[in-house]
């Protein structure tokens, strides 16, 4: 403690060194993240085939929508590890406003974006204008309806054009089809496997 009861300040290298080690930490949060998603959809993936081969063309909707969501999942976090980048730097003011703006957004990082922020706001790094940001933040961003493109292009490349962009008589072109009460047992089952797999997806982009 200095004088007078004040703690003295510390040095600008020894706080960008302790942001730096935050920082890098959230963003092996957000790799582990972005592996967790990528697993999730290669269930997914596999789960879109077999229904394609069953004939339930609305369950491989259904899922080709969780695959587009947690694309977009995925992409985000890849842009926020760009904007850590670009705060480890610390290179040009406007450039860490802005960073830093985005970065306090996303919910797998954000106590520690915030938290780092308003150190950097009492540094004098970046400006208070970040406030706006924080009240702003509150509900979290919803993901838009997958558009019914994304949703044929993802069946098209997954069923190797089985379902998709394919005609409209799909069944056609799918592969030995199940009897129908073969199919009827294993709707329940598949409704059950993609529940979970909401579950998890929803879970992992939360």
């Amino acid at each position: 403690m200095g004088l007078f009861g004040r703690t003295p300040e510390k040095p600008p290298k020894d706080l960008i060194n302790e942001w730096s080690q935050k920082i890098r930490k959230e963003m092996r949060v957000i790799d582990r993240q972005i592996r967790d998603i990528q697993r999730e959809q290669e269930k997914v993936k596999r789960s879109i085939k077999d229904a394609a081969k069953k004939g339930q063309k609305d369950v491989c909707v259904v899922l080709a929508k969780e695959m587009i969501q947690s694309k977009r999942a995925v992409t985000k976090l890849y842009a926020s590890k760009a904007h850590m980048n670009s705060v480890l730097q610390l290179k040009i003011h406007t450039e860490v406003m802005k960073a830093m703006q985005s970065l306090v957004k996303v919910p797998e990082i954000q106590a520690t974006m915030r938290e780092l922020s308003k150190e950097m706001m009492k540094a004098g790094i970046i400006e208070e204008m970040l406030e706006d940001t924080f009240e702003s933040m509150e509900d979290g961003e919803e993901m838009e309806e997958a558009a019914e493109e994304e949703v044929d292009k993802i069946l098209f490349e997954i069923t190797a054009g089985a379902l998709g962009k394919a005609p409209s008589k799909v069944v056609d072109a799918l592969p030995e089809m199940e009897t129908a009460g073969a199919t009827a047992a294993s709707e329940d089952e598949s409704e059950e496997d993609i529940e979970a797999m909401q579950s998890r997806l929803a879970a992992l982009r939360s």
